[in-house]
């Protein structure tokens, strides 16, 4: 491709396919988002990678996993096909936490519901082996990723197999999967089979036997009928997670062996930096003609850096792209934002420079012997480690180089930030509040409650209190109008309805309003949902009260929206089930208190809230 030549879309067609001189593709993509041609999509990104390795590659996007026709439209490809539900798990995607059917799609053209099927990667799969016979096949993204093990699944409310064995693939690679794929295409490239590649990192396979070497887990009919059962493979899979020091892990279905190799090693800066340099076109394949929610929230979006070392027990992203910072170069990052001011749609506005936690950029381990051995799930929990380099020059200079660009006349980090780093880099902390909050700032303190942080894995109230002072008196001195948007958790395991009192009550003294709730969802492999399953905590064996019952989650989440005029019947009824009717007039506006009702110590509540989870 010569400097002058516009860039080609991937190939989406037979047609298109011919216009590359093309008569057959290396490698088939299947995806269950519409194709955007932009780095933050994980099958985007992996095309564009395969491309660049010299491989022909094809996409097929949101095809109808009920028509064999809509993945043939390119022919069958030499070497196989690459199966991912989207950058969501297509039950969470479809679902709400109250397992309602959600009516909206982000990664839809025109926000349409229904274009991938319940539990894509299953379907997908046993859709391209109708339509190929014989073809490998290869899964993964953050839904197959998240369900290599057996794993519990909210949905069913049951403990499934791995995504593996249920879909019948050949092959699963999990985390993001640059390194594994590129390295399983040039093996079959040279000849070698699929089903000989079983060494490869960050890839799972069915065997007929555990490996000597490999740790070995309860196996699936252990764990999907004893919860302890369930927790000890939980622990055990993750104190292998070190891809500097992890073992494979082997884990019995039946007369078969799921066989999990380390995770594979993170990418230097270099190997960063090559990724995101590719020659995305950063649009929306032509074929479409309404707009994609996700594609208009992220196309002025700068991914400074992946990997997040927060290791908070909801969260998904750990586990996925590795609690190791990967962060790319400053002139990487001032490269993409030279082709970025050239899109004809740019105005001058970056809405974002980040990555999973905005203020982690540059951040990295100071003791290579430590992190080699490193067992923590978190750099951060239960305090700050102590090998946690959190400088925070590298991010305040890219985000000085980045500002006085000629093109920019606005740059925004909306990405979340760690308020518990900010002590630590107090220049960070300046420049974001002077340069770089579009007035609102997102901060996920997720509780308040002493008791639910710890089994959040998040810090207490009091560092988030110290944080909302320094915030409003740093923006009172700059003369600037900027609030915090707080994020809460309801029903999250370990919160009781007392303790949502107190969250309530704390918001309204602090002068915060949550305006969206989070309602806890169990997500497959968090830790979060592993004591959902449970009910008890795997890394200390305490029992964890999980609010389960529909009327206790909606109470929760009634009393994060207590300003709300229609909240006040749940608030109400809540601190009345709790004795707590003295807060009634503070919490609801309704200043008459039900007589002759003394409240009780918060310790304790009665009926099932109160009960210590089995």
């Amino acid at each position: 491709m010569t400097a002058t030549e516009p860039i080609k879309f991937i190939p989406c067609s037979r047609a298109e396919m011919t216009d590359r001189g093309w008569d057959e593709l290396d490698v088939l993509l299947v995806s269950g988002d519409a194709y955007i041609d932009h780095p933050a999509f994980g099958t985007s990104l992996l095309a564009r990678l395969l491309e660049d390795e010299g491989l022909r590659v094809g996409i097929i996007a949101q095809p109808d996993w009920r028509d064999p026709e809509a993945f043939r439209v390119m022919g069958r490809p030499r070497l196989f096909a690459a199966i991912s539900a989207g950058a969501m798990d297509s039950m969470v995607n479809h679902y709400t936490a109250a397992k309602k059917v959600r009516n909206d799609d982000a990664y839809t053209p025109g926000g349409r519901a229904g274009a991938r099927p319940n539990r894509a990667v299953i379907a997908y799969t046993a859709a391209v082996k109708g339509a190929f016979k014989g073809l490998p096949t290869v899964i993964g993204g953050i839904e197959a990723s998240l369900r290599r093990f057996a794993h519990y699944d909210y949905w069913d409310n049951k403990v499934r197999r791995s995504v593996l064995v249920d879909s019948k693939a050949d092959l699963l690679l999990f985390g993001m999967a640059e390194s594994a794929l590129t390295t399983l295409a040039r093996r079959m490239l040279a000849g070698e089979p699929l089903d000989r590649i079983t060494d490869l990192r960050g890839a799972a396979h069915i065997s007929g036997h555990c490996p000597g070497d490999a740790v070995a887990l309860p196996s699936y009919d252990e764990v999907s009928g004893d919860p302890q059962a369930y927790n000890r493979a939980f622990k055990l899979a993750a104190e292998q997670a070190n891809p500097l020091s992890g073992r494979s892990l082997c884990q019995p279905h039946g007369d078969r062996t799921l066989v999990v190799n380390p995770p594979a090693l993170p990418l230097d800066e270099a190997q960063l930096d090559r990724i995101y340099a590719l020659p995305f076109t950063r649009r929306p394949h032509p074929q479409y003609r309404e707009l994609i929610p996700a594609y208009e929230q992220i196309r002025f979006s700068i991914t400074s850096h992946r990997g997040c070392c927060g290791g908070c027990a909801f969260c998904a992203i750990t586990h996925h792209q590795g609690k190791t910072i990967q962060s790319r170069s400053e002139q990487s990052v001032l490269d993409e934002l030279d082709r970025l001011s050239q899109h004809p749609e740019f105005r001058g506005t970056i809405t974002d420079v980040g990555g999973p936690t905005a203020n982690m950029y540059g951040l990295r381990c100071s003791d290579p012997q430590a992190q080699s051995a490193c067992r923590r799930e978190s750099c951060l929990y239960p305090q700050i480690c102590r090998h946690l380099d959190t400088r925070d020059d590298r991010a305040v200079a890219l985000l000085g180089q980045l500002r006085s660009h000629p093109a920019v006349k606005h740059l925004f980090v909306a990405s979340g930030i760690r308020f518990d780093l900010l002590n630590r880099q107090p220049a960070y902390f300046a420049d974001l509040l002077k340069h770089h909050v579009g007035g609102l700032l997102k901060v996920a303190p997720e509780s308040s409650s002493p008791k639910v942080t710890r089994v959040m894995r998040k810090p207490g109230p009091k560092v988030f209190e110290q944080f909302l002072q320094r915030f409003r008196e740093q923006s009172q001195r700059l003369g600037k109008k900027q609030a915090v948007v707080p994020y809460f958790i309801s029903a999250h395991p370990g919160t009781t309805l007392n303790d949502m009192i107190d969250v309530a009550s704390f918001l309204q003294e602090n002068n915060l309003r949550v305006e969206q709730v989070q309602e806890f969802t169990p997500t497959p492999g968090s830790l979060a949902t592993c004591i959902y399953h449970t009910g008890r905590d795997p890394f200390t064996g305490e029992a964890v009260h999980v609010p389960r019952q529909p009327a206790e989650r909606r109470l929760q989440k009634a009393l994060l929206l207590w300003h709300l005029p229609e909240s006040r019947g749940d608030v109400t009824a809540a601190l009345r089930q709790c004795h707590r009717e003295d807060l009634i007039g503070r919490l609801t506006g309704q200043h008459k208190l039900s007589a002759g009702k003394p409240r009780k110590p918060p310790g304790r509540q009665p009926g099932r809230a109160g009960k210590k989870a089995p």
